[in-house]
């Protein structure tokens, strides 16, 4: 089971002690809330970097160079 570690700063005593049910199951809804705004920041990075390559594609098409489409920036 896991466990937590309990420091006493006035004393500088450390005790371990296994965590309860409820702090196990708050753990993981904890670990799964993370995993969640982990992935939605992901795909947010991905579509703006997709976006960003479609408009200096479609830039490209209209006879832009590279510089004038970096200077856009």
């Amino acid at each position: 089971m896991p466990t937590k570690l309990i420091v006493d700063c006035s004393t500088g005593v450390t005790t371990e002690v296994e965590l309860t049910a409820e702090e196990v199951a708050q753990r993981e809804a904890d670990a799964a809330a993370f995993a969640e705004i982990k992935a939605a920041e992901e795909a947010a990075a991905q579509a703006k970097a997709d976006a960003k390559a479609s408009a200096q594609a479609k830039l490209a098409a209209l006879g832009l160079t590279a510089d004038e489409i970096s200077a856009l920036n």
